[in-house]
């Protein structure tokens, strides 16, 4: 596998984690850069990892894994985009933001915006490559996707002065809808 196609792989790869970390960043009354930091270390350890889990997984589960890792997606950001919404629309009566930056949302998050690199593993796999190149590039562009995400995502939301974590919720269903169709419709 060339440079340039594991660059390639690795920006395609990255643009679900930039989705939800746009979403992230629209949520957050203040980047600091700590957290933003934070969510993006999510982002690229997830999607940096996920094809070495599935590069030792192997061939004879492929068809076990893509059968479903959609649906695992989809319910997922469903789920965490739903919260959003909710705590989005509470959030007049009580004053109590929902924080995307959490530790099990950003889990959530980040797996559910890794699953593919799961696939992408096996199949570098069975092209008799080796993962570490790969893995790592996919890592460090997810960061830098992700932590240009963030502060996209919060300029834009702050400057349109909209009620932001409906925004946010609605882009993360988005993305699991997204994912569901392609994998279901698509395919």
């Amino acid at each position: 596998m060339s440079l340039i196609s594991i660059f390639i792989l690795a920006a395609g790869l990255s643009v679900d984690s930039m989705a939800a970390s746009i979403s992230t960043g629209v949520c957050m009354k203040k980047v600091r850069a700590y957290e933003s930091v934070k969510v993006a270390l999510y982002m690229a350890v997830f999607q940096g990892s996920l094809p070495i889990v599935g590069w030792y997984i192997g061939q004879g589960f492929k068809h076990i894994i893509s059968s479903y890792d959609h649906w695992i997606a989809f319910i997922l950001l469903l789920a965490i985009g739903t919260k959003m919404i909710f705590e989005g629309l509470k959030k007049e009566e009580q004053n109590n933001c929902f924080c995307p930056s959490r530790p099990i949302i950003l889990a959530g998050m980040a797996l559910a915006t890794s699953i593919d690199a799961l696939i992408v593993g096996v199949g570098i796999g069975l092209l008799g490559n080796t993962i570490w190149l790969p893995a790592i590039i996919i890592g460090i562009i997810t960061f830098i996707f992700s932590i240009s995400g963030i502060y996209l995502g919060h300029h834009l939301g702050h400057r349109l002065n909209i009620k932001l974590e409906l925004i946010g919720g609605l882009v993360l269903i988005g993305l699991g809808i997204k994912i569901l169709v392609e994998h279901t419709l698509l395919a």
